[in-house]
This record gives structure tokens, C-alpha cells and sequence, in this order.
């Protein structure tokens, strides 16, 4: 399978979108997604992925996280990790065959200032947009219940990062503060916005122009544009949600290369 180039940029917050196959709700079972969290986690530890926020609902994922230059293939090689893992698991359990998840998922950078806060509500609030749930604390498979009820073990989220990126002193002050945006968010029309799931980048148009210069080439063409959001270096293809994924900022997981390792599953 080919593979599209690296877009990546160190001292850069990442929004990550990854869709099931052909829209199938492979996820929407606990089970399944508490063992994605488990995915999550091994990512953090083997690579040190630094996860900001993040959310599994029954047919895709959100994942927001930083690449702080640990290397420079850490993200994708996270990504292959908690997909060709999570595939190759649920195949085996259903003696199911076949792609689990959509070849290529997407990666917007987000400035991080108010528009992380942003980006942060947008993931918080998936399910409330889908009608699922009223309030983000009823889905628990969320980076809002870990923030506001903080794991004991297996903990996914760097709060100590995520408290400097946003300018809090303490956890408590992030807890508080996260829980007051979600509820004035929640008190707005809740709609959802494409320049999360299908720009190159969203922040303020210094931060477009930027980015745009440090991808050189790989952003030739592309378009910059104000928007709700503030400002977007833009695809001129269809959105995500129509599932035509075939924008430059894609990035293909091979599930061959998780094949030929050891099946793991935790205790």
C-alpha cells in the first residue's frame, strides 16, 4: 500500500480523524472502545504521544495530541499502532476479514491559543452534536471524563503540557475552567464545522501563513480562508463526513506490518 507523505510539524497540536470502514459501527460496543483506550495508552508509552484530549464514539475517533519533536515519525507510528492493533484484535475475536478502519486518516494543526480551546469543546461535544448524549460526561470514553475525573491508572492525557498550553497554573483551575467552556458551549447552536476535519490548519492568519510556508511544497496550492473558526488553510476537496479522503494531509496505516507481530492483549 502507498503511503502519502509526512505533514507533521514539531511544536505543532494535532486534531487526528479516523473513521471506521465504509461507515460501519465496529465500535459500539464498551468493550471495543475501552480496548482502544488500551491502544491509546500503549501509544503514549512506547512513543510518548502526547494526548491532549480525545474521543472514541461508535464509528470514529478523535484524537487530539503535540508533537513535541520527541522523533520524527512518533505520531504516525502511534497511529499504526492503535489501529493495526485494534483491526487485527477485533478480526480475530468476530473471525471477521477485512479493513476495520478507512486507509487514511486525517491530521489538522491547530494553533494553540483560543482556537485549541476550540478544537477541545468540538471533540468534548461529538456526541452531544450526534444526539447521543445531553451532556459529554454521559459518554465515558471521552477526554472530558478524564479531565474531570482523572484516572488513577492508565491515565491518557498530559495535564502538566496541557495546563502550559493554555496558561493554568494547576489542575484544578483546568477542571474548572474546561467544565465552564462545555457549558456555555452547550448553551449555543452546536453544529458541526468542517475546518476541524478537513483543513491542513485553523488558527489566525499568521499562524495559516506559517504553517503554510514550513510544509513548502506540500501545501502548494491550497487555499487560506476566513472562517468561524478564524482562519483555514483549506482542501479543495469534499469534506469528511462524505468520506472522499483524498486529501494531501492523509496518512496510511499498514496493517501488514502489525501482522507479522505478536498478538497482544492485556491482563
Amino acid at each position: 500500500m502507498a503511503r502519502a507523505n509526512r505533514h507533521f510539524l514539531s511544536g505543532y497540536a494535532w486534531h487526528i480523524t479516523h473513521r471506521c470502514h465504509n461507515k460501519e459501527f465496529l465500535l459500539k460496543l464498551v468493550k471495543d472502545r475501552q480496548r482502544l483506550l488500551y491502544w491509546f495508552f500503549q501509544a503514549k508509552k512506547r512513543y510518548g504521544l502526547c494526548i491532549l484530549n480525545y474521543i472514541i464514539t461508535s464509528n470514529h475517533i478523535h484524537l487530539l495530541v503535540y508533537d513535541k519533536g520527541r522523533s520524527p515519525d512518533h505520531i504516525p507510528r502511534s497511529i499504526q499502532l492503535i489501529a493495526g492493533r485494534t483491526g487485527q484484535e477485533y478480526n480475530q475475536r468476530k473471525n471477521r476479514k477485512g479493513a476495520f478502519w478507512e486507509d487514511r486518516y486525517h491530521a489538522t494543526a491547530v494553533q494553540d491559543d483560543s482556537h485549541l480551546i476550540k478544537c477541545i469543546n468540538y471533540i468534548d461535544l461529538n456526541m452531544v452534536r450526534a444526539g447521543v448524549v445531553d451532556h459529554p460526561i454521559k459518554w465515558k470514553q471521552s477526554g472530558f471524563n478524564e479531565i474531570q475525573n482523572p484516572r488513577k491508572r492508565y491515565g491518557l492525557i498530559n495535564y502538566d503540557f496541557l495546563m502550559k498550553l493554555l496558561g493554568f497554573s494547576d489542575y484544578d483551575s483546568l477542571k474548572t475552567a474546561h467544565n465552564q467552556w462545555i457549558e456555555l458551549a452547550l448553551d449555543q447552536t452546536n453544529k458541526k464545522d468542517p475546518a476541524w476535519t478537513r483543513s491542513i490548519a485553523v488558527g489566525d492568519k499568521q499562524f495559516i501563513e506559517k504553517t503554510k510556508a514550513l510544509l513548502g511544497d506540500k501545501a502548494k496550492g491550497r487555499e487560506e480562508i476566513k472562517s468561524g473558526t478564524g482562519f483555514e488553510l483549506k482542501e479543495e476537496q469534499a469534506p469528511y463526513g462524505n468520506f472522499e479522503l483524498d486529501f494531501d494531509n492523509k496518512f496510511y496505516w499498514d496493517i501488514d506490518d502489525f501482522l507479522r507481530k505478536p498478538f497482544l492483549i492485556s491482563k
